[in-house]
């Protein structure tokens, strides 16, 4: 009975370790924005590289200008190849090794959830 206790016990702390290596984990970084924010004539650029998740994860962009996500893959073939915004409606698929620009018009205040097409891999933007 009790080496099954501690059987048990094992395994669920080795899936759930599992669980936070396969969502990339959470670091410190994870919450810094990047400098990753760019205005080129009068076009806000955001990049955002795909692949085992968004990098960076987290963006602060100027609320009030023209704006265009800008996705980078390279050998992409996990789901963050797919990429939703749900509040604005976008399902886009990415290809394996490219540049996609997403055009999403001039935000107010707001701060935008993105995500992976299962889910697991959350990105945002905050625009100030």
């Amino acid at each position: 009975m009790k080496a099954t206790v501690i059987s048990i016990t094992v395994a669920i702390v080795l899936i759930g370790s599992a669980l936070v290596l396969a969502r990339g984990g959470v670091s410190p970084a994870d919450s810094i924005p990047a400098n990753n924010v760019s205005v080129v004539d009068g076009k806000q650029v955001i990049e955002i590289r795909a692949k085992g998740g968004y990098q960076p994860r987290r963006s602060i962009a100027k609320a009030g200008i023209p704006t265009v996500i800008r996705f980078n893959t390279n050998g992409t073939f996990d789901c963050s190849s797919s990429v939703r915004i749900p509040s604005l409606g976008i399902n886009k698929v990415l290809p394996q090794s490219d540049t996609t620009d997403i055009e999403i018009g001039s935000q107010q205040v707001l701060t935008l959830q993105g995500m992976c097409g299962m889910g697991m891999y959350p990105f945002e933007i905050e625009f100030q």
